[in-house]
């Protein structure tokens, strides 16, 4: 089992930052393949944002990349992201999610963004 719990989230005007963080705890911890973020603005499905794999090997959306830029620290099961340049168009609730080498997907439950025009 892992638990994931997100921090970070808020209200920024547009062109702000914010970091995020997400820590896992759990006795799976050792398993974990990959960690990321989602997010699911309203009435939109859930995208993946960024993820970071076993080896350090990263994977943005489009929308993102060169903006968004996503860490991982290993020793404190801990993945960030930093979010610069943000639009109002990121504006969204940001999962959290860790898949292990069970194949099993856990996910956060989840911070507000809110990026004011």
């Amino acid at each position: 089992q892992v638990q994931l719990v997100e921090s970070g989230g808020g209200l920024v005007q547009a062109g702000g930052s914010l970091r995020l963080s997400c820590v896992a705890s759990g006795r799976s911890t050792y398993s974990i393949n990959a960690m990321g973020w989602y997010r699911q603005a309203p009435g939109k499905q859930r995208e993946l944002v960024a993820r970071v794999i076993n080896g350090g090997n990263t994977n943005y959306a489009a929308t993102v990349k060169g903006r968004f830029s996503i860490s991982r620290d290993n020793a404190k099961n801990t993945v960030y992201l930093q979010m610069n340049s943000l639009k109002p168009e990121d504006t969204a609730i940001y999962y959290c999610n860790c898949n292990t080498a069970g194949f099993v997907n856990y996910w956060g439950q989840g911070t507000q963004v809110t990026v004011s025009s």
